[in-house]
């Protein structure tokens, strides 16, 4: 039962990641990592498939060896945040968008720090 629960959950973030993939305001990768942590506990077959694709394989080993997000990962995202930060101020004016632009700062200070694959 407990490594069904830790698939339908890695399939669940698995297909947000697919999602965030084609929609750029949505962290796709992120959630390709949460299902991948999921697939680890639940269904490892699918969690080493994640690992073996040719496109996401490699970031997803470079993140679970050594905690490492390449620079072209690294300005896409951050590019991607500046998109969804602005877009943000333009539909709820400035006061109200500090929030959620203070946290997309924080996620980005983050990011930039992170190890270079």
């Amino acid at each position: 039962m407990h490594s069904r629960l830790w698939t339908l959950a890695g399939a669940f973030f698995f297909c947000l990641g697919w999602i965030g993939i084609v929609l750029p305001l949505m962290p796709g990768f992120v959630f390709l990592l949460v299902a991948l942590f999921c697939f680890l506990r639940g269904h490892p077959e699918w969690a080493e498939r994640m690992l073996n694709h040719k496109v996401y394989g490699p970031p997803l080993r470079d993140w679970r060896e050594r905690r490492a997000i390449s620079r072209k990962a690294k300005k896409s995202a951050v590019i991607a945040m500046a998109i969804a930060g602005a877009i943000t101020t333009a539909m709820v004016g400035f006061p109200v968008a500090l929030i959620p632009l203070t946290c997309l700062a924080a996620v980005a200070t983050w990011l930039w720090t992170r190890k270079e694959a």
